[in-house]
């Protein structure tokens, strides 16, 4: 049995895709996954499978959120290993990696879409591309960032979802094997 973290995009978000947490670990429970636990209302899941395959089971995930809520989310499943690879490699000093963001791609973008992404750039912002995540930071914080997701979900043509630093170290701590 192997430990996951599944990161639901969207969710909970301005009354939209409404997810309560317990309902969310229950479905998952029934849905052959085991010791099921979330972290805040943003769609952090942490759980056990005797499943190897990341992608079906994102595709579990999926399917019984939409058959339950109605409604469909991207979901991005790692296991632990992955997270922290992607939270060690951050390029950041402290100082900025403390208020960084860690935009989680679903895949590893072509090195040339990377090139071209990273030709844009504003004032204040730094980010960078690296195998699966960007690495983001904005000195006026994220909500008053100029770049977005959907700006590099579509020059990466993949599917990315956030997470700030906070939530990534209680995501490593959350799922260190017992």
């Amino acid at each position: 049995m192997s430990t996951y973290i599944a990161l639901l995009k969207g969710i909970n978000v301005g009354g939209y895709k409404k997810v309560p947490m317990a309902d969310l670990r229950t479905l998952l429970a029934k849905s052959d996954l085991k010791n099921v636990q979330t972290y805040i209302q943003s769609g952090n899941v942490i759980f056990q499978s005797s499943k190897e395959n990341t992608l079906s089971i994102e595709e579990v995930i999926q399917k019984a959120i939409i058959a339950h809520f109605g409604f469909e989310v991207s979901v991005l499943v790692k296991t632990r290993g992955d997270l922290k690879r992607i939270f060690d490699a951050s390029p950041f000093i402290e100082e900025k990696k403390l208020k960084s963001y860690f935009m989680l791609l679903h895949n590893k973008p072509e090195e040339e879409l990377v090139r071209v992404a990273s030709k844009k750039v504003y004032d204040g912002e730094e980010y960078h591309i690296i195998n699966d995540c960007i690495y983001f930071y904005c000195e006026k914080g994220y909500g008053q960032a100029k770049f977005n997701m959907n700006f590099f979900e579509k020059k990466l043509k993949t599917t990315a979802t956030a997470r700030n630093y906070n939530t990534m170290v209680k995501l490593l701590s959350l799922s260190v094997e017992k």
